[in-house]
């Protein structure tokens, strides 16, 4: 950020000079960068994750209490409309694989890979709002106003989750206990649900953790373009105004938030697949 042009004291504003040196000496931005960014991790070994620069007298973890509770609601109710509706569209595509559900499916998903979330917001937006008039176009009021961007904010996931799901279930359903479970005459679709999914769902599981991490804090454009007062709102504020501790903090944040959602992932995995295991040294030894 300090090599990207810009200032986050000088915009359309004149500041004497003296004022400036001032506010740089205040902020500790008169320092080497050597120096800030090691001031800047004292004060994070302690809790600090420091105070706006635009917005004075506000700390870093006012705003993350303030916007995370709202980013997390919005992407709480994006996972739970992506991850059972990924799963159904790529298990039906692959029972039904190379017949008219199955294209229907994947069409579903490619458009939700290949139409970019603004894009799909501004046609939302267009459809049920301006010409409908079902639904309000922004703001963060009632649960109406949740739905649009939620419904943005989940596209994306449950087209990967749909896709992931196909191609696992295709190559589990090849598998020899597959088929010999066919042979005894058991049905395909109690198969699949029985003895296939939970094999199949183990990349979609990995998937989750990332995935996951960026849904709880938000999607920025989303945010933006809805007017929701999330984290990915602030952050885009704060990029704007060369917010500086704002932005180390607000990336602080979603970096503990994905290490957090992988690890749990890791630990997820051995409750689905017993072939992952957590050997002490006297088993393994």
């Amino acid at each position: 950020m300090h090599a990207i042009p810009g200032d986050p004291f000088i915009g359309e504003r004149v500041i004497p000079e003296e004022v400036l040196r001032s506010l740089y000496a205040y902020y500790g931005l008169d320092q080497p960068l050597w120096k800030q960014y090691l001031i800047y991790l004292q004060g994070l070994f302690h809790g600090d994750l420091g105070t706006s620069i635009v917005y004075p007298g506000r700390t870093i973890t006012e705003c993350i209490k303030e916007g995370f509770p709202i980013s997390a609601r919005l992407g709480a109710q994006a996972l739970l409309i992506s991850i059972p509706s990924g799963i159904l569209l790529g298990t039906i595509a692959s029972l039904k694989r190379n017949k008219w559900q199955d294209t229907l499916s994947m069409l579903i998903s490619t458009l939700g890979v290949s139409v970019p979330n603004f894009v799909l917001s501004s046609c939302l937006q267009y459809i049920f709002c301006v010409k409908l008039h079902l639904l309000p176009v922004a703001r963060w009021d009632s649960f109406e106003h949740t739905i649009l961007p939620t419904l943005a904010l989940a596209a994306l996931p449950t087209a990967f989750i749909a896709r992931l799901t196909r191609s696992n279930m295709v190559e589990v359903l090849q598998q020899d206990y597959i088929l010999t479970a066919k042979a005894k005459g058991l049905p395909l679709f109690r198969i699949a649900i029985r003895h296939g999914l939970r094999n199949a769902l183990l990349p979609v599981i990995a998937y989750l953790g990332p995935i996951a991490s960026q849904i709880l804090t938000g999607s920025f454009m989303i945010e933006r373009i809805f007017a929701i007062p999330g984290l990915g709102q602030w952050m885009i504020l704060s990029i704007h105004g060369r917010d500086y501790p704002m932005i180390l903090g607000l990336a602080t944040f979603f970096c503990t938030l994905l290490l957090v959602a992988t690890f749990l992932v890791d630990i997820a995995y051995a409750f689905l697949d017993p072939r992952v295991r957590v050997f002490s040294k006297k088993e393994f030894a």
